[in-house]
């Protein structure tokens, strides 16, 4: 290893221009001993294409004719390998050479200037090679990523083993194309996705997409599709080659992280966050549209005793009777959030701008406690539910936000100090206070 980091030293100081005599000389020497070494060496610039090789770098990377591999990009050949190693760490990467791929280990050597230097080695033996051959594909397998690269203008597609059962299907079962990985792609995401290619295609930038495939049985699934093009040495594009990645399982976790954050865990029902944002919508819309909204805050009554006398699992019941009623209660256009505890708010938009503000209110209740009135079972015990109701109306009693959940939550609060099963309006918060009574 020092002998050949004193020669490919000794050389790249000859390539970036040295000219001192005994220098070439020394240079002479070295490269003939990089040229018979049986080990692969390549230079490359700081992008990452080939500026020099020897023989044996030739040989591994399947490449009959010297001349092929210079200002060709490394990941022509190693296209697993995003970034290179640390200096001076041996890894392992795979070796795409025409159609076949093998295990390939490199070491990279210490830089020098803007110059990176590869070690590859030749395989020992055909056993421990398939041995690591079988490692690197369990290992794909595992890790739900596998290797592709497609012919550009061609339909020849290749799929390592692990992308099959990506897309729903069992290794050699089909023969990869580039038209049956386009009717695989959702019809949504198709689009995007041929511009994404069409895009690395002619700009040289990565291509970067997640996507979704539809498999055999109808299942929806999501992958993500890195990759980059290669180019012949008339810097013509020829080939896409890149790696794919199954994200379904990170796509289902976000997914449930997000409704836990915006909706009730016991019920179901948007929550308090989920309910704000809603209300910022809507408010913008009644705005926008002249129309009013209305906000209703309920609580109910002696939910309390409930608890105390049989237990927080049939009070869990009754809350989920309680969403199911209200939510039946009201357009499926409407919102039914819980605040938590027994508090639950009705947002309903697209109200009349004409009517009065007291006849809408008095229809919007009455629905709400028929909904409530009637008698539920839970644990072989019956209950009735009573409730307070408290309305505030856009723009009648508020024009933000905050002040029509105030105005609501006042008048919640009033309705609940006059008995069971009342409700009151909202205060009109824009200029004056007044109560209005059912």
């Amino acid at each position: 290893m020092m002998l050949l980091s004193i020669a490919i030293i000794v050389v790249v100081t000859l390539l970036a221009g040295t000219a001192l005599w005994h220098i070439r000389r020394q240079a002479t020497t070295f490269r003939t001993l990089l040229e018979v070494s049986p080990n692969g060496i390549l230079i490359l610039d700081h992008h990452q294409r080939i500026r020099w090789h020897n023989h044996a770098a030739a040989h591994l990377l399947g490449q009959p004719e010297r001349t092929g591999l210079n200002g060709q990009p490394l990941s022509r050949w190693l296209p697993m390998l995003g970034a290179l190693p640390a200096p001076n760490q041996r890894v392992d990467t795979l070796l795409q050479k025409g159609d076949s791929q093998s295990q390939q280990q490199l070491t990279r050597l210490p830089d020098i200037g803007r110059q990176q230097i590869l070690l590859l080695h030749p395989g020992s033996d055909a056993t421990p090679g398939a041995e690591a051959m079988e490692r690197f594909k369990r290992s794909q397998y595992f890790a739900r990523i596998g290797t592709w690269d497609w012919d550009i203008d061609t339909d020849r597609l290749y799929w390592s083993e692990a992308i099959y059962g990506m897309f729903g299907y069992q290794p050699g079962q089909v023969t990869p194309s580039y038209t049956l990985f386009c009717d695989s792609v959702h019809p949504d995401d198709r689009e995007r996705v041929r511009a994404g290619e069409i895009r690395c295609i002619e700009t040289g930038e990565n291509h970067d997409e997640e996507y979704r495939v539809i498999w055999p049985d109808g299942s929806v699934h999501w992958v993500r599709e890195t990759g980059n093009v290669v180019k012949n040495e008339q810097g013509e594009p020829i080939k896409m080659m890149g790696v794919v990645r199954d994200i379904t399982e990170e796509k289902r976790s976000t997914r449930k992280l997000q409704e836990l954050a915006h909706h009730d865990p016991l019920t179901g029902l948007p929550n308090r966050l989920m309910l704000e944002q809603q209300l910022t919508a809507a408010l913008s819309r009644a705005r926008t549209q002249h129309q009013r909204l209305a906000l209703v805050f309920i609580d109910l009554n002696d939910f309390k005793s409930i608890n105390d006398q049989n237990g927080h699992a049939a009070g869990d019941q009754v809350l989920l009777e309680v969403a199911r009623r209200l939510r039946g209660a009201v357009r499926s256009s409407d919102m039914v959030a819980r605040l938590g505890g027994d508090e639950f708010v009705v947002l309903l938009e697209g109200l009349s701008p004409t009517s009065p503000v007291s006849d809408e209110a008095h229809q919007i209740c009455e629905k709400l406690f028929a909904s409530l009135a009637p008698t539920m079972t839970v644990q072989g015990r019956d209950y009735r539910i009573g409730a307070s109701l408290g309305v505030a109306v856009f723009p009648d009693h508020a024009v933000t936000m905050d002040k029509l959940i105030h105005a609501a939550d006042l008048a919640m609060y009033s309705a609940k100090r006059s008995g069971n099963n009342q409700y009151r309006l909202g205060e009109d918060l824009n200029t004056h206070a007044h109560v209005l009574t059912p």
